[in-house]
């Protein structure tokens, strides 16, 4: 067994380790981290480098065992971390977390994934064939497909892990940020006026247009680069 596939192994372990101590499914909802939500930021005050390396870590786990709550996650990154910082954290853990993904499908479970995902891999693959990198991109820009499936899926392609770890990290950007920016909010729904605040209602605004911007920007991008309007 190659040292790389030896280090896969390790950090799933390692991973795992984690999702059962922490236990996420108790915890990925918004009720109770709305509840715990002046706990949390206090511990980001008392101990700031701690608890980026803490959540970071759930992340990256949460991400790469393709369980939900990342959407929660993101939230609460926004409502402790505030937009810069929490972006910043968010877009690294979030990409980190779905190359492990990316990398398991590829060199441990492909056969598993193939079977699993049956005639979505032939589709995957020809579309990459075709489009590249864009083709990543525009499925990370306009989530048609779970992000999970888009992890797994494009570990059956010949793309790269540099790529692959690009790809959606650009891709995902402007849809983490719609989210960071709502989940700044969340320390205001505590009252009506908090449900009223310029800003909250701004978030919620950013996220219901921002499929469809993102999929006009997408027509754009495939217009200028491979003549194809279709999304």
């Amino acid at each position: 067994m190659s040292k790389g596939k030896i280090a896969l192994i390790a950090v799933i372990v390692i991973l795992a380790g984690l999702l059962v101590y922490v236990g996420p499914e108790k915890y990925l909802n918004l009720e109770f981290i709305k509840s715990k939500l002046d706990i949390l930021t206090g511990y980001r005050e008392e101990s700031p480098l701690l608890s980026v390396l803490v959540y970071s870590g759930i992340y990256i786990a949460v991400t790469a065992a393709s369980i939900p709550g990342a959407l929660v996650l993101t939230l609460l990154g926004g409502a402790i971390f505030g937009f810069v910082l929490g972006t910043g954290v968010v877009l690294i853990s979030a990409t980190i977390g779905a190359t492990i993904a990316f990398l398991v499908a590829r060199y441990l479970f492909e056969d598993l994934v193939a079977s699993k995902m049956g005639e979505r891999v032939a589709k995957i693959r020809e579309s990459f064939r075709k489009e590249g990198a864009l083709y990543l991109f525009s499925m990370r820009l306009v989530p048609v497909i779970p992000f999970f499936a888009i992890n797994l899926l494009m570990g059956l392609t010949s793309i790269r892990t540099v790529t692959f770890f690009v790809a959606s990290l650009i891709g995902m950007a402007p849809g983490t940020m719609v989210f960071i920016n709502a989940g700044t909010q969340l320390g205001k729904l505590d009252s009506v006026k908090g449900l009223l605040s310029p800003t909250l209602i701004a978030s919620f605004l950013l996220l219901a247009v921002f499929p469809y911007v993102a999929k006009f920007a997408l027509k754009a991008i495939r217009k200028k680069f491979i003549g194809n309007e279709e999304v």
